[in-house]
């Protein structure tokens, strides 16, 4: 089977949107998007991406957003079972990745359970994407040797993040949802042991309508003299210094 192949009735694929463009979709995205009974999306999905459903598909909105009323998700893994057993031809479609920060570990593991056929597109995900349209390499010889992707939400009194390990063992930093929290973050990351002149970079909407690039330093994310719209992803480390601007919406 080829992952572009198309879905047969009651099967499942679980398809990463990317970053917003639909340029950067995979072939078999744009293949199983354009050719499928349903989709079920989430709040990350552009309008771009969504344009290229057939006129005929169901869409299903699955949006989660923090803060706001969303589907659980025990609902839309539920929605996803019903909908294949009627013997619909189902894209469960993800902003990014499906298994980065996606909870496509959960999803297929309720599909699974209840025997239904299912498939993964993997996409590019905005850690690795908003930094690269941005002109920031996430790895550079001269700065790491490793890089961290973690999520903003840690940042709640009940983290599991180890902060002295993470920055001793990580001269970059990616974190996804990182605006809300991002205070916090800088905080525990300069009482952790990393310097407070670290380059950083809040990446809001990139390749889509919003886009907005913020950069500053550690310091100034700490004390709220840099901050970005939610979502965004925020590059933290020496690789910002090595940006160099190659796309017209760059700030």
């Amino acid at each position: 089977m080829k992952l572009s192949d198309p879905l047969q009735p009651g099967e499942v694929a679980l398809v990463g949107a990317g970053p917003g463009a639909a340029e950067l979709l995979t072939v078999a995205a744009a293949r199983l998007i354009g050719d499928c009974d349903v989709i079920v999306h989430d709040a990350l999905v552009s309008r771009e991406v969504l344009a290229l459903a057939d006129a005929r598909a169901a869409r299903i909105f699955a949006g989660k957003r923090g803060g706001r009323p969303s589907a659980s998700q025990a609902d839309i893994c539920e929605t996803l079972v019903r909908l294949a057993k009627s013997g619909k031809r189902v894209v469960r479609l993800k902003g990014g990745d499906p298994f980065v920060f996606g909870r496509g570990g959960e999803e297929i593991r309720a599909l699974a359970a209840a025997g239904i056929r299912f498939r993964v597109i993997p996409g590019i995900t905005a850690g690795v994407a908003a930094p690269a349209m941005a002109g920031i390499p996430v790895t550079d010889r001269t700065v790491n040797a490793s890089i961290a992707f973690l999520t903003g939400h840690e940042a709640s009194p009940g983290s599991r993040i180890d902060w002295r390990a993470l920055v001793a063992a990580f001269p970059v930093l990616v974190i996804y949802m990182g605006t809300k929290n991002l205070a916090v973050i800088a905080g525990r990351l300069i009482d952790a042991g990393m310097r407070p002149d670290t380059p950083v970079a809040i990446l809001h909407d990139v390749t889509g309508a919003h886009e907005r690039q913020v950069f500053g330093t550690l310091s100034e994310a700490r004390t709220g003299a840099i901050a970005g719209a939610s979502p965004a992803i925020v590059v933290i480390g020496d690789v910002v210094a090595k940006r160099r601007s190659w796309r017209d919406t760059d700030s």
